[in-house]
């Protein structure tokens, strides 16, 4: 069982465009709306494969109960929070070539008692989950520290934690002890203060953050795969990816295949490449099937290549 939660939901609509110009009306070749948020995108990431998911959103407006259908069509049990404000829409542009071009609502802001019930309904649904999964920015009325409170009261529920988001509300909840964070390298290299070039960079700033808290560290590398360091060990691991269609959500289905594969050691980060290098075939932020997988592309080991050269430097 993996509770996922989202504080800042979204629905997610996307638009297929021969191309994009500015001033003009624009017919799309296709387009789609999916349920959306970090979070969510693990939960329904999961629900593709098989396992069973909840997903803890603050629900509000006519949005906010359409969030909810789509999710339970997905096969994703809901755990709402009723909220004042609308759920947020955001709109992604799909060119031809697969340029991205995104525009991200800012969402309802909370009140103190709706992070509140939040929390207390993480707490009580993290008692009968493998693990809880924290993801994506803080809306606004949320402190920093929420997601520290948040790792403490899943924590004391018996709950292993996954954190993914970044910030001063990473930093804060480092000192809780999330059992896996998961940062791309921008974040990462926000996180350290210093930026990442190489391989070994990143594993640099992997194990600054174990020093800091974490207890393992799942690292998006973008093109240039992905690295996990923890007490399990350390492993880089890549996929052969010939086309990309979209990476909306793609660290999100990561997230997704670490976990259900157990969430610890070499197995778990190969499941989690397989996840992501599927998710960027798929249109828009569409998640993987076991039918999308193609284990036999991906490659894992335990000999980093530390001098290498990463194709998107972060700063």
């Amino acid at each position: 069982m993996i509770l996922t939660v989202t504080p800042n939901p979204s629905l997610d609509r996307t638009y297929e465009l021969p191309g994009l110009t500015r001033g003009a009306v624009l017919r799309a070749a296709a387009d789609r709306v999916d349920p959306g948020g970090k979070g969510v995108n693990v939960s329904r990431a999961v629900a593709a494969a098989g396992h069973r998911t909840a997903a803890v959103v603050p629900l509000g407006g006519p949005e906010g109960a359409l969030l909810a259908r789509l999710l339970g069509e997905h096969g994703i049990e809901v755990a709402g929070v009723p909220v004042a404000g609308s759920t947020r829409v955001n709109v992604t542009l799909v060119e031809a070539d697969a340029t991205l071009t995104k525009v991200n609502a800012a969402g309802p802001e909370l009140t103190a008692g709706e992070a509140e019930a939040l929390l207390e309904t993480v707490r009580v649904r993290s008692a009968s989950a493998d693990w809880v999964a924290c993801c994506g920015s803080l809306p606004r009325g949320l402190p920093p520290e929420w997601y520290a409170e948040l790792v403490a009261r899943a924590h004391r529920a018996g709950a292993r934690i996954a954190l993914d988001t970044s910030g001063p509300a990473l930093d804060a909840a480092l000192r809780e002890r999330p059992d896996v964070v998961k940062p791309n390298a921008e974040e990462l290299a926000e996180a350290v203060g210093r930026p990442l070039a190489t391989v070994g960079d990143a594993v640099r700033a992997a194990e600054e953050l174990l020093d800091r808290g974490a207890r393992a560290v799942l690292a998006s590398l973008g093109a240039d795969g992905q690295l996990l360091v923890g007490g399990s060990g350390t492993y880089f691991g890549g996929a052969r990816v010939v086309a990309v269609r979209s990476n909306v959500g793609a660290g999100d289905a990561s997230l997704a295949g670490f976990l259900a594969a157990g969430g610890v050691g070499e197995a778990a980060l190969a499941a989690a490449v397989a996840h992501g290098a599927a998710a960027v075939r798929l249109p828009g932020s569409q998640m993987p099937t076991p039918a999308d997988l193609d284990p036999a592309s991906v490659t894992t080991t335990a000999d980093i290549p530390l001098d290498r050269p990463l194709r998107e430097p972060a700063r």
